[in-house]
């Protein structure tokens, strides 16, 4: 399972550059606003340490890990949601992304123009959301005037019941607040999702500061956020790991931007890793947090799915300890799981099923 990660921004704020840091994939991030006109996608492999103990534990050959997605989406300007700039055509691809990194800068340049001509993150932001609520105002807006007109005829519990939802997040709409903060019962949520809108979606504030600053938290800054110093980022690209590491130990950095990104993607998204090892390869497999075992062994394949008995289960970090599956079984650290389990992070399972 992949999962994507759209970023966003003004103009010049940087999204191009840790986007170049994160991808390893050199996109044009010339000075001057618009320069990035399509969508620029790149598909990573997730640093997982547990992944590679496993692979060495298993003497597996292959290390396969799980994927994640980031997609440049060019820079919004006041007015997108009306056209402006190439508005519109950037928020239909923000629509198709699983989460939001919304870059802000937070650095100042002589070299470098500021769209707006001040270095102000927090007018910034609300520049941005406010964009993303018009966008959405007016998705909501088309969508009850179809549902108004359908209801002028027969209608039903569920027709009455999505144009009061959709009345309840015109009003969140119009108080210039996220969709996303409408409480609605869980068999509503899907008729939400479905409307796509970019204000339910998870989102993420990345502040892009001066090099000097990355150990200094930032004074009211709108949450979640993440401090990342992207041209930092761009140059230890073209290091070797051992260098990073250097540097990392030298800085006081415990992880990479893009480490940090992908926890706190991770977290935003509900999601969790498990593994499954063995001496052809070692895999890594993202779910959401609470799915059941059948489930997740149809991530593997469909027919693990339809023909599942049971899992064998096991904590990735006692099956090191222990040394090996023999041992950790005489150990009592593997056990069986049933069909209403729920996998868990950081689990290294084996499937069992019919044939």
């Amino acid at each position: 399972m992949s999962f994507s990660i759209g970023i966003i921004g003004l103009p010049n704020v940087g999204k191009s550059t840790l986007f170049t840091a994160l991808t390893k994939k050199q996109v044009d991030v010339s000075n001057y606003p618009f320069c990035t006109i399509e969508p620029n996608v790149g598909v990573v492999a997730v640093p997982d340490e547990r992944l590679d103990k496993l692979a060495k534990l298993y003497n597996s050959p292959k290390a396969v890990p799980t994927a994640i997605e980031f997609v440049d989406i060019a820079g919004l300007v006041k007015g997108a949601a009306e056209g402006e700039g190439l508005g519109n055509k950037f928020l239909s691809h923000i629509r198709e992304v699983d989460a939001i990194v919304e870059v802000v800068r937070d650095f100042k340049s002589d070299d470098i123009i500021h769209v707006h001509g001040k270095i102000d993150p927090q007018d910034d932001i609300k520049t941005i959301n406010l964009e993303l609520i018009l966008a959405d105002l007016e998705t909501v807006n088309k969508r009850l005037d179809n549902l108004e007109k359908q209801s002028k005829g027969p209608s039903n519990k569920t027709l009455l019941k999505n144009i009061e939802i959709l009345k309840q997040l015109k009003k969140i709409l119009e108080d210039e607040k996220f969709a996303i903060n409408l409480n609605v019962p869980d068999e509503d949520i899907r008729f939400i999702k479905e409307l796509t809108l970019l204000t339910y979606k998870p989102i993420l504030y990345v502040y892009n500061i001066a090099e000097s600053e990355i150990n200094k938290p930032i004074s009211g800054a709108k949450e979640p956020y993440l401090a990342i110093c992207a041209k930092l980022e761009a140059e230890l690209t073209s290091l070797s790991d051992k260098e990073i590491k250097e540097y990392l130990d030298s800085a006081g950095i415990k992880h990479t931007g893009l480490d940090k990104l992908i926890l706190h993607s991770y977290n935003l998204l509900n999601l969790i890793t498990f593994f499954t090892a063995g001496p052809k390869e070692a895999h890594a497999w993202t779910v959401a947090k609470g799915t059941y075992a059948p489930q997740a062994a149809g991530k593997i394949h469909t027919d693990f799915e339809q023909g599942f008995i049971k899992a064998e289960v096991i904590n990735w970090a006692d099956l090191i300890k222990a040394g090996s599956e023999v041992l950790a079984k005489k150990q009592g650290l593997m056990r069986t799981e049933g069909k209403n389990y729920q996998i868990q992070d950081g689990e290294v399972v084996n499937f069992l099923f019919k044939h």
